[in-house]
């Protein structure tokens, strides 16, 4: 059976991260070639200093989680009030990606034992970035789930500069301030990346909102983004 465009389009987003992840993982393990590179970019990136230190602490969870939670209460709150069916389940989605990061962070710091960097006092289970993991699907998640349900095209646009500049200031505080190697932040972007196609998916597979009573269906669609003659303010 020929495979369909977007089934195709999956298989590239998830297969490209694992992919990668993998030869990662295999490079830290076997100490190989790309390891000696890493170290090398780290000790010309690495530099503490407060700004560093405060970029890094953005992965944390205590700050992270809490942007999460708020974001899958509105998804909720959205859902049950436009009539979700299912309104619960991209929420819960969100949520699970959020738990599957220590669950899948930990057991990969203890396998791989890699040391830190010279600027974090000698000690192992660097690999991955839990950190990094931790901003990736906390801000990712958020924006996902947030972008079906915002009407205007420039608030959308500013939710994803946003999610882009507290993962990426995220990476390069860990980086700066030598908490990670970069290829513990790199392989943490896999994971990251894996989880929130996980995550999307379940959004949209998600049913649509029931038409309100009295509410013809070419109104709904004008309400959703679709241009209508007949759309007044909001």
């Amino acid at each position: 059976m020929p495979v369909s465009a977007p089934l195709r389009a999956l298989s590239v987003l998830v297969g490209l991260p694992v992919l990668l992840f993998a030869l990662i993982t295999w490079q830290v393990v076997a100490d190989g070639p790309l390891v000696g590179v890493d170290e090398r970019l780290s000790g010309a990136l690495v530099h503490p200093d407060r700004f560093a230190e405060l970029l890094s602490d953005l992965g944390n969870v205590q700050v992270a989680v809490p942007v999460l939670v708020v974001a899958l209460a509105y998804v909720a709150w959205h859902g049950r009030a436009t009539g979700v069916d299912l309104w619960w389940l991209p929420p819960l989605a969100g949520a699970l990606a959020m738990v599957l990061v220590p669950a899948l962070v930990a057991p990969l710091k203890e396998w791989t034992d890699r040391p830190g960097t010279p600027a974090v006092p000698p000690a192992t289970g660097y690999y991955p970035s839990g950190h990094t993991a931790t901003a990736v699907v906390a801000y990712g998640t958020a924006a996902l789930l947030l972008l079906g349900r915002l009407r205007s095209p420039a608030v959308r646009r500013a939710l994803v500069v946003l999610c882009a500049v507290l993962v990426l200031g995220t990476s390069y505080g860990l980086v700066r301030r030598g908490y990670h190697w970069p290829l513990d932040v790199v392989a943490s972007w896999c994971l990251g990346v894996v989880l929130l196609t996980g995550v999307r998916l379940v959004d949209r597979r998600t049913p649509p909102g029931r038409t309100p009573r009295g509410v013809s269906r070419s109104t709904r669609r004008s309400s959703s983004g679709t241009p209508s003659s007949s759309n007044g303010p909001s």
